[in-house]
């Protein structure tokens, strides 16, 4: 008997605990006093609609595809580098992706998408799909070679050296030729040997891998 007792005086003390605080409340807020905080439920927060963690290390190195890891030239090899954003128009950005792939050059980014990573990331693998291609963000090598608009085209001679700068172009002239337009990537390696005796050969490299002689 006495337990029961116990529970009907505990659940009295406990709704006059409760009137309490809500005339609390009432009061606070006839003269203008500020509510009282109230501390957040964690359990109850918005959740990311993915858990699923970005790989900051492949978008530094290049994405890696289903069909394998492209084959980068090496240092005694010459390169052939596709500045791009990915703002240009999507056609425009497909057909260089297809070709890049193919040519085995590598494609280079400023910076994020709209300052976000997983939106960047999502978009580059839309773009190249199953395709093995490199795409690289690397804001220094747009200054490294002055790059002012894109799509911008730069075939670097073997064994050419990657200087550190910022905000001028601080690569060799002779290490390097470059174009820039809204043309495809065979037709700015044809520029090249034709305009560019020097670079000749190793454009005629990339342009039989797309399959056209010159």
């Amino acid at each position: 008997m006495w337990a029961t007792e116990f529970l009907r005086l505990a659940a009295r003390v406990a709704a006059a605990g409760l009137l309490f605080a809500a005339a609390a409340v009432r009061a606070q807020a006839l003269v203008g006093l500020p509510p009282a905080k109230v501390m957040p439920r964690v359990d109850a927060l918005p959740v990311p609609a993915t858990q699923t963690p970005v790989d900051l290390e492949a978008l530094a190195r290049g994405f890696a595809t289903a069909t394998g890891t492209p084959a980068l030239p090496g240092a005694d090899e010459p390169r052939l580098i596709v500045f791009i954003s990915l703002s240009m128009p999507e056609g425009a950005l497909a057909r260089l992706v297809d070709q890049a792939a193919r040519a085995r050059a590598q494609l280079l980014l400023r910076g994020l998408s709209a300052g976000s990573l997983p939106r960047t990331a999502a978009r580059i693998q839309q773009l190249i799909g199953t395709r093995a291609v490199s795409v690289q963000i690397d804001p220094r090598a747009f200054d490294r070679y002055a790059i002012q608009r894109v799509p911008s085209f730069v075939l670097a001679r073997a064994g050419g050296q990657d200087a550190a700068c910022s905000g001028e172009q601080c690569a060799r002239a002779d290490d390097h030729v470059m174009a820039a337009g809204d043309v495809s990537l065979d037709y700015a390696l044809a520029q090249f040997q034709r305009s560019a005796p020097a670079f000749a050969k190793d454009a005629g490299r990339f342009l039989a891998r797309l399959g056209r002689r010159e």
